[in-house]
């Protein structure tokens, strides 16, 4: 099987980990080996399984960053990553293990809610062999959101859910200012 890198992005509550953690129960269907890393600063619903904020579940292994990846994926045909913007030198980790043969799946935000892009996320894109772009329903005019704001100031990676963050069609929330 030709290795893929999947990557399901947009704003918050787009459905990002549903969509992935679908990827991974076909292909735990057709016997791959599958592991899912998560950041170990997210433990908004677990800290042991990457949790939806629908429910759905997926078990889990915590990590610091992208070496804590590599060590960890010997034996496994499918390397999944959800919330990889929060994990430092997970797109060095991710593109090689890709090299190696790998399949990636990634379910990340790609802007912060200043609207900054970040900077793992980016690196991992022009790997990718599809990018599949979530977005959620802008609770202000209804339409696609494609971005996501802080009801709040917040650092450009805060864990939070809908009390802090909201999705939006349009972005006029602290803009970022690359060069400020």
């Amino acid at each position: 099987m030709t290795p893929e890198f999947i990557i399901f992005t947009g704003p918050m509550f787009g459905g990002k980990t549903t969509k992935m953690l679908a990827m991974l129960e076909r292909a735990k269907y057709q016997n791959k080996n599958i592991i899912l890393f998560k950041p170990n600063k997210d433990d908004r619903y677990s800290t042991n399984k990457v949790v939806t904020h629908s429910g759905l579940s997926w078990d889990s292994q915590d990590v610091v960053d992208g070496y804590d990846i590599i060590k960890n994926s010997d034996g496994y045909d499918i390397i999944s990553v959800d919330e990889a913007f929060m994990i430092p030198g997970v797109s060095e980790a991710l593109i090689k293990l890709f090299k190696q043969g790998k399949t990636i799946y990634v379910s990340s935000i790609q802007l912060s809610a200043k609207g900054k892009p970040f900077e793992e996320i980016v690196n991992l894109f022009p790997w990718a062999t599809k990018i599949e772009v979530c977005p959620a329903v802008c609770p202000v005019t209804g339409e696609d959101a494609y971005y996501t704001i802080s009801k709040e100031d917040t650092e450009d990676i805060q864990v939070g859910g809908e009390k802090l963050y909201e999705p939006r069609s349009f972005f006029v929330s602290n803009i970022y200012e690359p060069n400020k």
